[in-house]
């Protein structure tokens, strides 16, 4: 029992910390008409890739968050942005 309600809190706490994370990759992307397939391939990943950070699916690693900020020409730090509860509920 205690393992279940350890795992579903895990779970949730998961959850919650997706639901912070923002990206503006489709907003640059459009300012810079790159598609999905254009930046994928200027970073070296598959489309699909491109496609769950812009949905917050998928919290990119360092080592992958400088290479697609840079055909955006912005910082990781301003493509990837962890939105705090104060900030969301004001």
């Amino acid at each position: 029992w205690i393992l279940v309600r350890l795992t579903e809190l895990v779970l949730r706490q998961k959850r919650r910390i997706m639901m912070k994370f923002k990206t503006r990759i489709k907003e640059l992307r459009a300012r810079y008409d790159l598609t999905q397939d254009d930046l994928a391939k200027s970073v070296g990943v598959r489309r699909e890739t491109i496609l769950y950070l812009e949905k917050g699916k998928y919290n990119p690693s360092l080592m992958l968050a400088h290479p697609i900020a840079r055909p955006l020409k912005t910082t990781k730090d301003d493509l990837f942005v962890f939105e705090d509860e104060k900030t969301k509920n004001e």
